[in-house]
C-alpha cells in the first residue's frame, strides 16, 4: 500500500511534468516519457537556456519561489526530482 506522503510526493512530480510540457509547448512528449531523475537539459529532454528561463517563471508563478542565483538554479532545474525537492523545501506557506 502506498502511503499518503509518497502519494503527495508523486503528485508534485506528475504536476511538474504536466506544467513543463504545457509551459514549453512540448506537444510530442507525454508525462510518462519523462523520468523524474533524468536531466532536463542537454542529453535529457534537451532543454536550453531559454527553457530554463521559462522554468524559473513557472516556479515563481505556480509555487511562489524565486531562483536568484544562476549557479543554484542549475542544480534546482537539473531534473523533475530536483525541482520537486526544492519546491518542497522552499514553497511559500
Amino acid at each position: 500500500m502506498v502511503n499518503v506522503k509518497t502519494r503527495r510526493m508523486n503528485r508534485l512530480e506528475e504536476e511538474l511534468k504536466l506544467q513543463i510540457i504545457e509551459q514549453l509547448n512540448m506537444e510530442d512528449i507525454e508525462p510518462d516519457d519523462i523520468n523524474i531523475e533524468d536531466p532536463l537539459f542537454n542529453e535529457g529532454l534537451g532543454l536550453d537556456s531559454i527553457d530554463a528561463l521559462e522554468l524559473i517563471v513557472l516556479l515563481e508563478k505556480e509555487y511562489g519561489i524565486k531562483v536568484g542565483d544562476s549557479r543554484k538554479g542549475k542544480d534546482i532545474l537539473f531534473s523533475i526530482k530536483s525541482m520537486a525537492d526544492y519546491i518542497r523545501a522552499n514553497k511559500a506557506a
